[in-house]
Formats: structure tokens, C-alpha cells, sequence
């Protein structure tokens, strides 16, 4: 398992809690119509709190206090503003999977310049 109080591991927990919130997004999806469901979220800027990391900064910045999801008071669903926050979810996956993919590259080079 890799650390978290390293860049992979926070890049690793970051894609997790994606991953969640859009599990969550989309359980409201789909359960728009069925009687007295309450919209659920996931929320997790405490969770990234206290790094400095601009990947970190800006997921707990959009995504709100707590990695646990929850449930919005009597908040009903609405199709669009799912949609719209899946949308920014994805946005993040694609700049959280970007990190991982740059933090690779930096190892790749750092081990062929050490075999050289």
C-alpha cells in the first residue's frame, strides 16, 4: 500500500473519492422518481485539508467538508445539477488520472537515468 503523506498515494486517494462522489451522483440519477429519496453527495475537502498539493487544493475546494456521503436535507433531485456535477467530476478524474500519469513519467525517468 502506498502512503498517503506521499504525491501518489494522495493522487490514489483523490481518484477513490471520485470515484465515490460519482457513484453517488449517479444513485441519484437514478433514483430521481422513486418516493421520498433524499439526494446523497459526497463531500471531502477535510479529508485533503492540509496539503498543499494544487490537485488537493482543488478537489476539496469543489467537493466540501467530509470523505462520507451524505445526504442533502429534503433537497429533491434534480436531472440537470446531477448532470452538471458529474460533468465536474469527470473534469477531475481526468485531472487527478493526468497527476498519476505525470507522477509515473517522473519515476520512469529517475530509474532509466539511474540504470544509465
Amino acid at each position: 500500500m502506498i502512503p498517503i503523506n506521499n504525491p501518489m498515494g494522495r493522487t490514489i486517494q483523490a481518484l477513490d473519492l471520485i470515484a465515490e462522489r460519482h457513484k453517488a451522483l449517479s444513485s441519484n440519477i437514478a433514483n430521481m422518481n422513486t418516493p421520498n429519496y433524499k439526494r446523497k453527495d459526497i463531500s471531502f475537502s477535510q479529508y485533503l485539508e492540509g496539503t498543499y498539493n494544487p490537485l488537493e487544493t482543488e478537489l476539496a475546494s469543489k467537493l466540501g467538508p467530509s470523505p462520507v456521503m451524505v445526504e442533502t436535507s429534503d433537497e429533491k433531485v434534480n436531472p440537470a445539477l446531477e448532470l452538471t456535477e458529474m460533468q465536474k467530476n469527470s473534469v477531475l478524474y481526468t485531472i487527478a488520472t493526468r497527476r498519476m500519469t505525470s507522477l509515473i513519467t517522473e519515476m520512469k525517468t529517475v530509474i532509466n537515468m539511474g540504470g544509465s
